[in-house]
């Protein structure tokens, strides 16, 4: 197989959250996917770029545009979206409508990448994964399995999304 360099766009959501202390709410913070790729000493060529730095249920129809533009002006073929967990879906469907003949995977964690537990290294290499061997199309990866990403819900009350 070709090794194909991955575009990751930075949306924020849990898996750039940080807590500060007993006071404080998390906050997101800058990205500390690249950090991660680097600990994980990715060897696939990739690149990063942020999009935004919100809470998903923050995003607006504006931001979901600006990742699906983001997603089409960019060279590669291959692009993992990190993304919020409650309002990923949505996203979803709005690159799979704006962004024809591109691998797009979403990504994203229940619990902050700087956080000791936490399933974001996991996720994000699933994702890292599923974009070098997935046909064109918008999947969401997350805990362990990837989803159509037009066919998948999140089960809050199960804590993880499940094919529909």
């Amino acid at each position: 197989m070709t090794a194909q360099s991955i575009l990751v766009l930075t949306t924020g959501g849990t898996i750039d959250k940080n807590y500060f202390d007993a006071l404080s709410e998390y906050q997101i913070v800058e990205s500390g996917i690249p950090a991660l790729l680097a600990e994980a000493r990715v060897a696939l060529p990739f690149r990063t770029e942020e999009v935004c730095r919100k809470d998903s249920l923050e995003l607006t129809d504006a931001d979901r545009h600006a990742i699906a533009a983001a997603a089409r002006a960019a060279p590669e073929s291959r692009i993992v979206v990190t993304h919020g967990t409650d309002t990923m879906t949505e996203t979803a469907k709005v690159l799979a409508a704006e962004v024809p003949g591109k691998v797009i995977v979403l990504t994203g964690a229940l619990s902050p990448a700087r956080f000791a537990e936490t399933d974001a290294h996991f996720n994000l290499g699933m994702a890292f994964a599923a974009a070098q061997i997935a046909p064109p199309g918008v999947y969401i990866v997350m805990s362990g399995e990837v989803f159509d990403g037009l066919k998948v819900r999140k089960d809050r009350a199960a804590g993880k999304f499940v094919a529909i």
